[in-house]
């Protein structure tokens, strides 16, 4: 076999010439215009889910967060292989697809599936999100931010509910607006809430049930449109301004 494809060669050597500059001139052409990469992603289009489990253990996390997720995205079209990482307070969720899906495709698939997840995760738990779509290049920065070192910078003490909420309206903010920065999450510290005691004696006492306070409460926190007053020919706004600003607006309401 290979002594007739040498005789056959060497009878047409203008053909086999020609066709050996063609891929030479073809190969020159294709690799003048491949892509260049310092460190080329190899990885499967790959979408992350992030789920905040407040005061959760990493074991309860895992078993009662980060579980029902796998199972939920598992059986999805494209997927081959879930992978998910632990901790306490946080589960993280990798989904990877098939080669050449399209990542916003991909993206929209998971979605689908957390709705169905969600159904099945312990009260209280935050609902998983989407991690931004970013680089294999990228980093992760964990950054702490202690009591020490924020008070001593602004002069005064402060408790942990507070130092959670600098770091939500504060510095996340401003970490976002750093250009190459695709997302930020604060974990831990205390998040900023109003509650609500109710006591049973006084509920029985003025025949209220909690759904009741719970609706007033939701109610109280509104800010309405009344439309419109015309007089004279000017169109004055009417509103009614019901956000809570602080605890004695939740007491009055």
């Amino acid at each position: 076999m290979f002594d007739k494809l040498i005789k056959l060669s060497l009878g047409n050597r203008l053909i086999v010439l020609a066709a050996a500059l063609l891929l030479l001139i073809t190969g020159v052409f294709v690799a003048l215009r491949l892509p260049v990469d310092v460190f080329p992603d190899l990885t499967a289009p790959t979408v992350t889910v992030i789920t905040e489990a407040h005061g959760m253990a990493a074991e309860e996390v895992e078993t009662l967060v980060a579980f029902p997720i796998e199972t939920a995205v598992n059986g999805a079209t494209g997927v081959r292989r879930v992978r998910s990482s632990s901790a306490a307070g946080i589960a993280i969720v990798w989904v990877e697809f098939d080669w050449g899906t399209d990542i916003f495709i991909a993206r929209q698939i998971v979605n689908e599936k957390l709705q169905i997840a969600a159904a099945s995760l312990p009260a209280g738990i935050d609902r998983p999100v989407l991690a931004p779509i970013s680089s294999i290049m990228g980093e992760i920065m964990l950054i702490g931010v202690s009591l020490d070192s924020v008070a001593q910078s602004n002069g005064h003490s402060i408790n942990a509910m507070d130092l959670r909420s600098i770091a939500d309206w504060t510095i996340r903010r401003r970490l976002l607006s750093v250009p190459g920065v695709s997302q930020v999450v604060p974990i831990g510290g205390e998040v900023k809430q109003y509650q609500i005691l109710a006591s049973p004696e006084k509920l029985t006492a003025y025949d209220v049930s909690l759904n009741e306070v719970l609706h007033a409460a939701e109610q109280s926190n509104t800010n309405s449109s009344g439309g419109a007053y015309m007089d004279a020919g000017q169109e004055y706004l009417i509103r009614g301004i019901g956000r809570v600003q602080n605890l004695e607006d939740i007491a009055t309401s």
